[in-house]
């Protein structure tokens, strides 16, 4: 038995679920994510509170169980970004970097000897104060690969730490050159 997936997600009054062949998909405000499903995982909606439970074909089978976990742990994500949206902020780091948001592009100055446009997908918001980004979306996914996408960008340097990075990353500093003594 996976110990995760034998959890049910617990459902709020105002998030409604629909279950369909090959996906689930979460309606809650003005958000709408949808959830595949594997092919040996299903999902059903269970009683007083309302929680949707998983289950696979085999719990035996070492792979099934891997799945029953991670689509509960999925599932959980969306309810938990449907309530209270993810967010992750980005801080630009050096002379002249600066980042500004346009609509629904971000233009960013890192160095380079042109401005860097970034449009940001459907469904994550942006807000930038001075050189930091935050960006929040009720899908953790895909707010984690829009922040890494920008990070990629222009990555911090280990030297003097220069470039695009988490708040709460450490960059590991490397010695710079150290000049020759006279002997």
């Amino acid at each position: 038995m996976s110990r995760i997936g034998k959890k049910p997600v617990l459902l709020t009054s105002d998030i409604t679920p629909t279950i369909d062949a090959g996906s689930v998909t979460l309606k809650g405000g003005k958000t709408t994510l949808t959830i595949p499903l594997p092919p040996h995982a299903h999902v059903a909606l269970e009683g007083e509170p309302k929680a949707l439970v998983v289950t696979v074909d085999d719990n035996e089978n070492v792979e099934q169980r891997a799945i029953w976990g991670l689509t509960r742990q999925l599932l959980q994500n969306a309810v938990e970004g449907l309530k209270n949206p993810f967010s992750k902020t980005l801080e630009f780091v050096g002379v002249g970097f600066k980042v500004a948001l346009e609509g629904r592009k971000l233009v960013m100055d890192v160095g380079f000897s042109h401005s860097v446009d970034f449009p940001l997908p459907e469904g994550v918001d942006a807000k930038v104060e001075k050189q930091l980004l935050t960006l929040t979306s009720a899908d953790k996914q895909l707010l984690g690969e829009t922040a890494a996408r920008v990070r990629r960008i222009k990555p911090p340097e280990p030297y003097k730490g220069k470039g695009i990075k988490y708040v709460d990353e450490v960059i590991r500093r490397k010695a710079g050159k150290t000049a020759k003594t006279a002997s």
